[in-house]
């Protein structure tokens, strides 16, 4: 089987009804980044990140899987699919796509705030002060914050590396170093670009196919090409 590597932004969750960050409208035009996504505010007020956090949360368990996410983990039927996903929700694995890493944490996980290896799920909806790890430190939402080191670059670009196919679906390429995934697949490699906005970047890179429709139409445009095509 060809190896289909796929990385994932907001715009593929938005035909989900989950805000984005970046778009008119988004989060970010609700928040600062500087109060709810930064080590900075969780020292400052601890409280009001985990009640952003919280509704972002809700936001999630609220949500299902769209046609684009049920498609993606469909093609495991003819691709060795790998999703690299920058969403922190879990729309992907819901779907029934079975190899999904995510760069930026995972909103349905908190975390210990001494030691990074103690992850729980977190039960009722919301971590809350005084819900604290098995050392006794206080719970962080699983998420990778602005400033913060992305743990799980190394294994993306492994992955990325080894890429027969890579497809792009609903991400601005703004967000480094997530953007410069693409840049790390095999000279060569197809790659298929959909989103229905201007990219930064898709212009430079190589070999790419843009397809300017949001994922649920996009997803449906490229699969009816790749299915259809021998492997």
């Amino acid at each position: 089987m060809k190896k289909l590597v796929v990385f994932t932004g907001a715009g593929i969750s938005a035909e989900s009804g989950i805000k984005t960050f970046r778009d008119a409208g988004g989060l970010w035009e609700e928040y600062d980044i500087h109060d709810v996504a930064t080590p900075e505010a969780w020292e400052k007020d601890k409280e009001l990140v985990l009640g952003f956090y919280n509704a972002r949360r809700k936001q999630v368990l609220n949500a299902k899987p769209n046609e684009a996410h049920r498609a993606l983990a469909k093609l495991e039927e003819k691709f060795e699919v790998h999703i690299i996903t920058q969403n922190i929700d879990d729309l992907h694995e819901r779907a029934g796509s079975t190899r999904v890493l995510h760069l930026h944490g995972e909103i349905l996980k908190s975390r210990s705030t001494i030691d990074p290896s103690l992850v729980y799920q977190v039960k009722g909806g919301n971590v809350k002060l005084g819900d604290k790890c098995a050392k006794g430190s206080q719970l962080r939402p699983h998420i990778v914050w602005f400033g913060e080191m992305v743990p799980n670059m190394e294994q993306a670009y492994a992955i990325a590396s080894k890429a027969d196919i890579f497809l792009i679906i609903g991400t601005s390429l703004n967000v480094y170093p997530a953007a410069g995934l693409v840049e790390y697949a095999p000279a060569g490699t197809p790659k298929y670009l959909i989103d229905p906005n201007a990219v930064n970047n898709s212009a430079q890179l190589e070999n790419v196919h843009l397809i300017k429709e949001k994922a649920v139409k996009g997803v449906a445009e490229l699969i009816a090409k790749l299915m259809s095509s021998p492997v």
